[in-house]
């Protein structure tokens, strides 16, 4: 996905500076990276920030930073500050992008489909691992990583490397990595570890009953003699 952002150059910085920016409804922003020397300070529009922090691609979104006399700029969110309290956008850094370098991203895992071994076996779904690394073009950034889990039976299971067939990344995270697996129900395992432990303790109970029992016809014959 990708949006565009319109930013205004700021000169100032500083505490004081970022408080009035806030005040007047602006975030204060720095960008830097690429092949340009140098941090630059810009102020932003919180809500339309807010808007691609929270859409689909979330941090991964492609942005064309607009700044008013300035080149546009494709940057990515590479950090941001929200107010603990109040959960305002206080500060955001970009990090501009050369589109001809790829690039190292985290994204997310998404399932789909329910389990065979689930539907039909009564298994558990086991969600792993939800995000990987993988190092792709900056305008070939997916918004997640799908994967496929109706085939799956007890004890089947996908790994990172399982997918990167006939796509335009390539795993930086370890491509054994497992994301998702199918693992018998727990009910069944609990069941059995209560039937063991109670067929462990009935032997104790019936030798106390037999001695206890043995103590007393002892003590009935010692009264008859």
């Amino acid at each position: 996905m990708e949006a565009i952002l319109v930013g205004v150059a700021r000169d100032t910085r500083g505490k004081n500076n970022a408080r009035r920016l806030r005040k007047a409804g602006q975030v204060p922003a720095t960008v830097y990276g690429g092949e340009v020397q140098g941090v630059q300070s810009i102020a932003v529009d919180p809500k339309e920030l807010l808007k691609i922090v929270r859409s689909e691609s979330g941090l991964n979104t492609l942005i064309e930073l607009k700044v008013e006399g300035k080149s546009s700029d494709r940057v990515l969110i590479k950090e941001f500050q929200v107010d603990p309290i109040h959960s305002d956008l206080l500060h955001v850094d970009f990090f501009r992008l050369a589109m001809d370098k790829a690039i190292t991203v985290t994204v997310p895992i998404a399932l789909r489909g329910e389990a065979a071994g689930v539907k039909q076996q009564e298994g558990l779904l086991d969600f792993v691992t939800r995000d990987v690394q993988i190092e792709c073009m900056p305008a070939e950034i997916p918004e997640r990583i799908e994967v496929d889990v109706e085939a799956l039976l007890i004890g089947d299971g996908v790994r990172l490397g399982d997918l990167v067939e006939g796509v335009s990344w390539t795993p930086v995270s370890d491509p054994d990595t497992l994301l998702v697996h199918v693992i018998p129900p727990k009910v069944e395992e609990e069941e059995t570890e209560e039937a063991a432990a109670e067929g462990a303790e009935t032997p104790e109970g019936e030798g106390g009953e037999t001695e206890a029992a043995k103590g007393s016809s002892e003590g009935e014959d010692q009264a008859k003699n």
